[in-house]
């Protein structure tokens, strides 16, 4: 008989979030700041989940920020894009109170936590020949953060992904990023490059660890400073293994701890934020389309993101909704050969919509426009790899490209190529038919799709898929490149290829919830005191994938709405009149 577990006693709280990432933080900070006493419990024994990894970008449409660089637009713009976008899968009631509480989400922790934004004002939206699509002011990111400002609670947060940083410096999207693939090209760019390194070098030595936050860790860092300031109790390592039902509502949770289980009392709601379940093998087996096994998909977030939001849902009669466009968040990723024998993960963001690269299935053959969303890649990539065979494709570039832009984790130069060369991850070969053999791909397919790109590449033209005809296309590109900045020939060897296969950035499928983020039964019915939000509440894109952020920007809106609803504020004029008597 397996021993009884240890309970240590019954903790009281008036709510309990699960998981640590963008939508339970949010949940947390907005929460506490309503005068309510809120505990966070994470199973990993680091704070960020699959946040914490991420660019960090979320789009917000009509947000503050872009207000106020004069970018004003009516709200039915981004409704109409929507609505076009999501065809059949658009959920009016869930996509208002996205496009109401959004705005006021950014305005409310700009004014009252340590979350404060950088715009995104000339990022657009990824299909621009959707009506009312946006050419940009929808996306904010974190500001920067001096990590020091985070104190001891530094030490608990998670650190930047290892693949997307170099030598664990994180480096921002936009104007950061910039400077670095402009190294070799502009004095400005140039010292913007070495002070940054320089001073994270500092940092190396003296904290053993990044210290200048962008991106996805200054989200969480943010987050969790403010969620620290209000009185959140912040615990690590303390898996749910059970939620709390007393007369058919949910009112805590079972939390399993070093020292022991304990009861965490939550009097007025529990948040399940757990991050989703792009980590569950047997979801992602049972949901997931050309991923028998389950093992056949690369996922960006942490291995602690595995489902456990789901599961809990589901013991009360939650509803999971896999009635998506597409059940994950797709991403193209390589597989990273690291020298002390362990595999990361690369995602291929930026490099697709330079000029100079393709991309091509094993007969050798484009089957995608490559500068547009990492989501469709990959979309395309499964829809066209022959049945029996792998879904994978090879990005091809040449010596030059990689030189000036990096392919994967190679970086650009100045960073030494032959580490990537020996590992096996960077193929290589001086004509086309030798790479081609390299990479089992069929050599006379590689030589005449190279061939007929060129001769349209050459005019800066790409009959066959239009790359470059959007602006989100171009803003890939570099404008440098003219007539189109992300078209360029394939002439001169040697070549370079990375293999590339699907993975994701977190999962579309989740439990189904109402405007408020109460989770429902099958039959449409509130489960009380249960809320979702993030990676474990079901997409409101219904699994389309119609801008950059349309994850982290629902994950804090949601996560604020639900907050907002358990502490009882029913209209926004009431934060308002409450903020004046705190």
């Amino acid at each position: 008989m397996p021993a009884e577990p240890h309970f240590l006693p019954d903790v009281d709280c008036d709510v309990l979030i699960v998981g640590s990432g963008a939508a339970g933080l949010s949940a947390a900070v907005t929460a506490a700041w309503h005068g309510l006493k809120v505990i966070v419990v994470e199973k990993d024994p680091v704070f960020g989940g699959a946040t914490a990894w991420s660019g960090g970008w979320a789009w917000v449409p009509c947000n503050p920020l872009a207000r106020r660089a004069g970018i004003v637009e009516d709200v039915e713009l981004p409704r109409t894009y929507l609505r076009h976008e999501l065809g059949e899968r658009f959920n009016e009631p869930m996509i208002d109170a996205f496009l109401e509480a959004g705005p006021r989400m950014v305005a409310f922790f700009e004014q009252h936590t340590s979350l404060q934004f950088a715009d995104g004002n000339a990022i657009a939206d990824i299909h621009g020949d959707t009506p009312g699509a946006g050419t940009g002011g929808r996306s904010v990111i974190a500001a920067p953060y001096d990590a020091r400002n985070a104190g001891k609670l530094l030490k608990r947060l998670r650190k930047t992904m290892r693949e997307t940083s170099f030598m664990g410096m994180p480096i921002m999207a936009g104007a950061d990023l910039g400077a670095f693939l402009n190294l070799t090209r502009s004095l400005s760019a140039a010292w913007h490059v070495t002070r940054r390194f320089t001073r994270h070098l500092f940092d190396l030595a003296v904290h053993r660890r990044a210290m200048q936050l962008v991106n996805g860790v200054a989200l969480v860092a943010r987050l969790a400073k403010s969620a620290e300031d209000l009185g959140v109790l912040l615990w690590e390592s303390a898996p749910v293994t059970d939620l709390l039902r007393e007369d058919d509502r949910v009112c805590g949770a079972v939390v399993s701890t070093a020292k022991g289980s304990v009861r965490i009392n939550a009097r007025k709601a529990v948040v399940l934020a757990a991050g989703g379940f792009a980590n569950d093998i047997e979801r992602r087996k049972a949901l997931f389309p050309r991923t028998p096994t389950g093992h056949e998909h690369l996922a960006l977030p942490p291995l602690g993101v595995s489902g456990d939001g789901l599961r809990l849902g589901e013991r009360v009669g939650a509803k999971v909704d896999s009635d998506m466009q597409s059940p994950v968040a797709w991403a193209p990723v390589s597989q990273v050969p690291h020298s002390d024998g362990s595999i990361g993960h690369f995602p291929h963001i930026i490099e697709r919509g330079k000029p100079g690269i393709i991309g091509v299935l094993s007969n050798g053959q484009r089957f995608v426009n490559e500068a547009n969303g990492y989501y469709d890649y990959v979309t395309a990539m499964v829809a066209a790899a022959p049945e029996g065979e792998e879904v994978a494709s090879w990005l091809i570039c040449n010596h030059d490209f990689q030189r000036r832009y990096g392919l994967g984790i190679s970086r650009p130069f100045p960073v030494p190529l032959s580490s990537f060369i020996r590992s096996g991850y960077l193929k290589t070969g001086k004509t086309l038919e030798e790479l081609a053999q390299a990479c089992g791909i069929d050599p006379l397919g590689l030589r005449t799709t190279v061939t007929d790109y060129n001769r349209h590449a050459r005019h800066g033209e790409d009959p066959q898929f239009g790359r470059g005809s959007t602006p989100y296309n171009r803003k890939q590109g570099d404008a440098l490149q003219q007539p189109n900045p992300c078209v360029a020939a394939l002439e001169k060897g040697p070549f370079y290829a990375v293999k590339v296969q699907p993975g994701c950035f977190g999962t579309f499928a989740g439990l189904k919830v109402n405007p408020h983020a109460q989770v429902l039964e099958d039959s449409g019915q509130v489960i009380n005191g249960l809320y979702a939000a993030g990676g474990d509440m079901a997409s409101i894109m219904g699994g389309h994938y119609p801008a950059g952020g349309i994850n982290i920007g629902p994950a804090l809106t949601f996560g604020y709405i639900a907050a907002r609803h358990i502490a009882g504020i029913t209209a926004y004029e009431q934060e308002i009149e409450h903020a004046a008597h705190r």
